[in-house]
This record gives structure tokens, C-alpha cells and sequence, in this order.
């Protein structure tokens, strides 16, 4: 059932630290440092250490533009894609809950 392969509780919850993203993606620590000082993702910081930790849409950002990147596409062409995708989705999800209301 495809409502047991996503829950959005435990999705709202989620964070994880750059070091297991790092792992994860296959993207070096330092570079996803590189995108959050650019504001192309962002991170909460934990208060015992300062720790870097991404949310889901965060990690599903990364995600889609190492998939660009790997495909020929530049970061700013990536990140530009990513961000028009991510948009869609708001106002699909958007139109969707007006209805329903």
C-alpha cells in the first residue's frame, strides 16, 4: 500500500547530520558546506556542538542536484531546475488540499 511507504510525521521529523547526508549522497562534507553558504540548501544547528542537521527537503534537494550535476548540468542550471521543481510541488500539494477543504 503506497500510503505505508511515506509517512509525513516521521518526514516532518526527520534530521540528519552532515556527516551521515555526507554518506549517504556521496557529497564531501565541505561541499555541502559550499551550498549552504550559498543559500542553496540550509541546515538547523543543534545546541550542544553546533552539529549541522538537514531536513527531509533539504536531503531530497541534494539529492536531485548531484543527480543534475551528475548528468552535464552546471550547480547554478541545478540548483535553478531543482528550485522550479520544488515549486510545482508546493502548488500541486497546495491546489490539492483546496480542494479537499
Amino acid at each position: 500500500m503506497i500510503e505505508n511507504l511515506f509517512d509525513p510525521k516521521l518526514v516532518s521529523q526527520l534530521l540528519v547530520s552532515i556527516g551521515d547526508v555526507s554518506d549517504v549522497t556521496g557529497i564531501p562534507q565541505r561541499k555541502l558546506r559550499y551550498w549552504e553558504d550559498k543559500s542553496i540548501i540550509s541546515s538547523s544547528s543543534t545546541k550542544d556542538g553546533g552539529t549541522r542537521k538537514f531536513d527531509y527537503v533539504n536531503i531530497k534537494k541534494i539529492i536531485l542536484i548531484k543527480e543534475l550535476l551528475n548528468e552535464g548540468y552546471t550547480l547554478d542550471a541545478s540548483v535553478r531546475k531543482v528550485e522550479e521543481r520544488i515549486k510545482k510541488l508546493k502548488e500541486s500539494f497546495s491546489a490539492l488540499q483546496e480542494k479537499q477543504i
